[in-house]
């Protein structure tokens, strides 16, 4: 079969092993041929070609419900659920989106783009199949990476006490995420990847037993339970924990053998209860440098299929914020042996992988688990150390309430870097970091700053770390401004000061975070308008400098507020809320992403779509002030402050 010719994945059904081969070397070769002329997640679906297939050749997907963790390993599931013919526009502004979609595609049955989620997710499915009365099958497909997260154990203890609800786990163990797992259920899965499997002596005994002429192809409930202390003691290592939480375990098979996963998905299926299935598989898979170099082929950019390296940029960039906060935080950790850095499984994505290679003994790796590592600091900072958590923006959310209760109530001195914050581009929604700057505002005792360029985002991991508190600091995807950076005697900042950059007479704009740059620009056409502003670089969220903004917004008349982040309890809503207490009521146009979702597309593309980019900005300020005529200001009355 062509895979081209694929639409529906039933039509996998009565296809043989050959067949089924084939069909898994077409899906890596168009899977290979798109990633690296466009670019993206490789690794995670090269590795599950095989278990993809299988499972659904055991499944009728008109029906049954299949939840693929995170969403970069369900390629293959793409290319087999009708979106074969337009994988090329994967990842691209309207095209194919890189997680999973419920919108997308009636066979993406539950969205994902955070890890951990999908045995929750299934399990749900499962009850509510249950009350309904209905004999669909339900299976949540889980990286062993994924499978630190908290939600996950969470939701296997919950499983595991529905011993009558059919549900199918299959484990896909590949001691891979995007950065080899930690902890010691990934030491444990190790060491039952390298065992003999001991596989269903207890069933073999059962059979024998009811087949006796006697039995009458029955098993008395006192050998039931023999044969479950036999399994028990059958797989001491191998699989010995998942039976204590009640799942019925089998496993690990190879991931890469379709004919062993059908015959063992179908019996799974057959149990009655819950069930993991442990599925070995490479990821990398039939891609040599992927095999080989795991964690730098997890994603990638467009590269040469003949050498596997990437194509040339189109000249030379400045490094990435990521970087400059990484190799700052090196020679931080060096003056102090207190500084801790901490991540949850993204150490490559945040620069923290530097920190690991420079200096292990002032680095940890918590696994996906975006809480424990939290809370980990919190007791830290108890004792005297200075954690540095480095977690994307779009992942810190996930541990909100230790946000509150762990850290800002007790007023502890943690520091939050907050990579990725604001757009981030083709990941889409589930990605885009434009939600902190309104959470951070609600926590207590928090102080939030965001750079303007590398070169303050230095001293602000500086400020973070000599202020007593709770600091955050947020810092965007992508490469810096280029600015000049210096290698050591960084200067702290001035607790909630913001500077100003440019003057004029006609508007105010208090630009925040990787926004300044923009305001910059912004300003500069404007003047070529006719129209001069003053600029201020806040620096701070929280807190905000109101000595600095409030004479100036009285002065002016005229306000507008910039971020890349949320308008709906933003840092716009700050300064509004902050003139507003005290009476300096002008007229006020916020700037930001306004309450809709950000879907997958460049970051270009993006900000274009939500209007802004620096000319975009000039025209809609100038449209809504209606700039050939400044209001009159008398005293400190003005108009009515409007906000849009």
């Amino acid at each position: 079969m062509r895979l081209s010719e694929l639409t529906h994945p039933n039509q996998l059904h009565g296809l043989s092993i050959a067949e089924l081969e084939d069909v898994a070397r077409q899906i890596r070769e168009r899977h290979l041929e798109v990633v690296s002329t466009s670019g993206g997640h490789l690794g995670p679906g090269l590795g599950v070609v095989e278990l993809t297939l299988a499972l659904y050749q055991t499944l009728d997907l008109d029906h049954d419900r299949v939840v693929w963790d995170v969403g970069h390993q369900a390629y293959p599931h793409k290319l087999i659920t009708g979106r074969y013919g337009n994988f090329n526009t994967l990842r691209q502004q309207g095209g194919v989106a890189g997680y999973l979609k419920r919108c997308e595609s009636s066979f993406d049955h539950f969205g994902a783009g955070h890890a951990s989620t999908s045995i929750s997710a299934a399990l749900g499915m499962a009850v509510a199949r249950e009350r309904r009365g209905e004999s669909f099958k339900c299976v949540a497909v889980i990286g062993d990476g994924a499978l630190t997260g908290g939600i996950a154990l969470e939701a296997i203890n919950h499983a595991g006490h529905m011993p009558n609800t059919p549900f199918l786990v299959v484990l896909n163990d590949n001691d891979m995420s995007i950065s080899p797992p930690v902890g010691a259920l990934s030491t444990h899965l190790n060491r039952m990847r390298h065992s003999a499997p001991v596989q269903f002596i207890s069933d073999s005994v059962e059979e024998r037993v009811k087949s006796l002429p006697f039995m009458g192809g029955e098993l008395p409930a006192e050998l039931d339970l023999l044969k479950g202390s036999m399994r028990r003691l059958s797989v001491p290592k191998v699989g010995a924990v998942f039976e204590e939480l009640g799942f019925t375990y089998m496993g690990p098979i190879d991931g890469h053998d379709i004919e062993r996963m059908v015959r063992t998905f179908e019996t799974a299926h057959k149990v009655g209860g819950p069930v993991l299935v442990h599925v070995v598989t490479t990821k990398g898979k039939g891609y040599p440098y992927a095999e080989a170099d795991q964690v730098g082929y997890h994603a990638q950019s467009a590269f040469d299929l003949i050498t596997g390296k990437a194509l040339p940029s189109k000249g030379k960039k400045p490094p990435s914020y990521s970087k400059v906060f990484g190799e700052t935080l090196i020679k931080l950790c060096k003056q102090d042996s207190t500084v801790v850095g901490i991540t949850a499984a993204m150490a490559t994505g945040t620069g923290l992988d530097l920190l690991q290679k420079a200096v292990p003994e002032q680095y940890i790796d918590v696994g996906i688990a975006e809480q424990h590592a939290v809370t980990l600091a919190a007791g830290m900072a108890c004792e005297g150390l200075k954690p540095v958590l480095a977690i994307y923006s779009t992942f810190l959310q996930r541990a909100f309430d230790q946000l509150i209760h762990d850290v800002g109530i007790q007023n502890l001195p943690v520091t939050f870097v907050m990579d990725r914050a604001g757009i981030v581009g083709a990941d889409g929604p589930t990605h885009q970091g434009q939600y902190d700057i309104s959470y951070f505002r609600a926590i207590p005792n928090f102080t939030v700053m965001a750079p303007k360029d590398e070169a303050e985002l230095q001293r602000m991991l500086v400020t973070c770390l000599q202020h007593q508190g709770p600091a955050a600091l947020r810092i965007p995807r992508g490469s810096g401004e280029g600015v000049p950076l210096l290698d050591e005697g960084w200067e702290p900042l001035a607790i909630g000061r913001g500077e100003v950059l440019c003057e004029g007479d006609d508007l105010l704009i208090v630009a925040y975070g990787v926004m300044v740059p923009a305001a910059m620009i912004t300003a500069q056409l404007l003047q070529e308008a006719g129209v001069k502003a003053t600029v201020i670089n806040a620096r701070f969220l929280r807190p905000l400098d109101q000595a600095l903004i409030h004479p100036l917004a009285r002065r002016i008349g005229r306000v507008v507020t910039m971020e890349e982040g949320a308008l709906a309890g933003g840092f716009g809503a700050a300064v509004v809320e902050s003139l507003s207490d005290q009476d300096v009521l002008v007229p006020t146009f916020r700037i930001g992403i306004p309450d809709q979702l950000v879907d997958h597309a460049s970051p270009q593309q993006s900000r274009e779509a939500l209007g802004l980019t620096p000319t975009q900005m000039s025209e809609r300020i100038q449209q809504h002030f209606c700039l050939n005529s400044k209001p009159s200001l008398v005293g400190q009355e003005a108009p009515q402050a409007l906000s849009t």
